[in-house]
């Protein structure tokens, strides 16, 4: 009698081990100790956390986990410890071998001998959040016989347009090359396609990767690959290029989406996605909202807090009309939000402040942050315990990406438009700043007085 094929194991390989560079302050506790990118901050949890049970809920129940020096490493073992909590087991990259890890790919090649991995394992980093069907990318991926598949993304030529590296392919499905960010006129050269119809979409690297460990493996001893994995090696400049350069099949695997948390614009867009809908995973591994047509999320704590200037609940004032709350907001717990607040596609973390009559929208309060009133914010980020102070006859107001780091505080009247703050600094009230200004230290503040 035949029996049911197993289906072989995947496990999953995390990417940890990056300083975060682009998504300061969201990667900083203060100016110089810098938090992993895998525990910013994320609609209620640490991003790692999402990245665990997502790949958990389709299967994977062995993870691997990149680290890179002291801080980095011991911050994600006591988040996650061996993954009991979890219901996964967890095994961490040893110390010895950090120097190896030099680029993502050769830091995945080097610890695929370190584990002795031979099955599939599926590679991720640990700044972006996916949407995707596991099943189906080891169906594809079975389907073409291939070392790695990668998945991606169909963008449009404007959404590309030196931001995303795109993958050309051939009739198999195969990628028969790479286009480093190019810009509208060489995508229109190279895909004329695009120039009759904008909205044409091409594949672009989502930074995941399925990969057959053991073949990976062999070819890692190649002089010319070994050579590169112990200078640099990263997965989308170096290691694809190189496969498909000489002949190794490597596919491609659409999946629904891909949220880039590595900057602040991104990891903003990606926070008020995620609270309208549109992950289905993160539908799934989220609590149900309160409000299922509107998308709110109001912890029960937080409906029963009294402000300290009516001395009224959130439930009354919402009641009573006197606090709106629009679509895709989530509401931590022990929040204390005034009357006249005005919330739409926000974000606001475990025991944060709103004051009397200030508007946020598209924008994230950190835990125990203070937002004082008749602020005016949008599309900004605000650390943990980050103060913005704000009267009504000088209210503070933050836009188009501004981001305020933990435990900074400002003083009433700033107007910020795309500035950012570095944890723990006192910034009197200050205007008229250029966008993309980063006040670091007291001498960059000094520079605007």
């Amino acid at each position: 009698m035949r029996t049911k094929a197993t289906r072989p194991e995947t496990v999953g390989i995390i990417l940890a081990g990056g300083r975060g560079e682009r998504a300061r302050p969201i990667t900083l506790e203060s100016a110089d100790y810098i938090r992993s990118k895998a525990l910013i901050p994320f609609v209620g949890r640490r991003l790692i956390e999402w990245v665990l049970d997502s790949c958990r809920e389709q299967g994977i129940r062995r993870f691997y986990v990149v680290t890179h020096g002291l801080e980095n490493r011991n911050q994600i073992k006591l988040l996650l410890g061996h993954g009991e909590r979890y219901g996964v087991s967890i095994t961490y990259s040893r110390s010895r071998f950090d120097r190896y890890n030099a680029g993502s790919a050769g830091a995945t090649l080097h610890n695929l001998e370190q584990w002795d991995l031979q099955g599939r394992a599926l590679v991720l980093p640990v700044d972006s959040l996916f949407d995707f069907d596991l099943k189906a990318m080891e169906a594809s991926h079975d389907t073409h016989g291939a070392l790695v598949t990668v998945a991606s993304v169909a963008r449009t030529p404007a959404e590309i347009a030196h931001k995303y590296g795109v993958m050309r392919t051939g009739e198999t499905g195969l990628v028969r090359g790479f286009v480093e960010k190019p810009g509208l006129t060489e995508l229109g050269e190279l895909f004329p396609r695009t120039v009759r119809d904008p909205r044409t979409t091409l594949p672009t690297n989502a930074g995941m990767y399925l990969v057959d460990c053991g073949r990976l493996r062999l070819l890692a001893r190649e002089p010319e690959l070994f050579r590169q994995s112990h200078q640099r090696l990263d997965w989308g400049g170096d290691l694809l290029p190189w496969l498909v350069r000489h002949g190794h099949p490597v596919a491609t695997h659409t999946i629904g989406r891909l949220g880039d948390l590595g900057n602040v614009p991104d990891y903003l867009d990606t926070v008020r996605l995620v609270l309208n809908g549109a992950y289905e995973q993160m539908n799934r591994l989220m609590d149900s909202p309160d409000d299922v047509d509107g998308r709110r999320w109001i912890h029960e704590s937080s409906l029963q807090t009294k402000d300290d200037v009516t001395g009224t609940t959130l439930a009354q004032k919402i009641e009573q009309g006197s606090v709106v709350i629009g679509p895709g907001v989530r509401i931590g717990q022990d929040v204390e939000i005034g009357p006249g607040v005005r919330l739409e596609s926000v974000d606001i973390g475990d025991g944060a402040e709103v004051r009397e009559g200030s508007t946020l929208v598209r924008s994230t309060v950190g835990e125990s942050a203070v937002v004082g009133g008749y602020a005016e914010i949008a599309d900004s980020y605000l650390g943990p315990m980050a103060e913005v102070h704000s009267e009504r006859a000088r209210p503070a107001r933050l836009e188009r990406w501004s981001a305020i780091g933990d435990g900074a505080v400002l003083r009433p009247g700033s107007r910020f438009c795309g500035v950012t703050v570095y944890p723990r600094l006192k910034v009197p009230a200050l205007t008229g700043l250029p966008a993309r200004t980063e006040l670091r230290n007291a001498e960059d503040i000094l520079r605007w007085l």
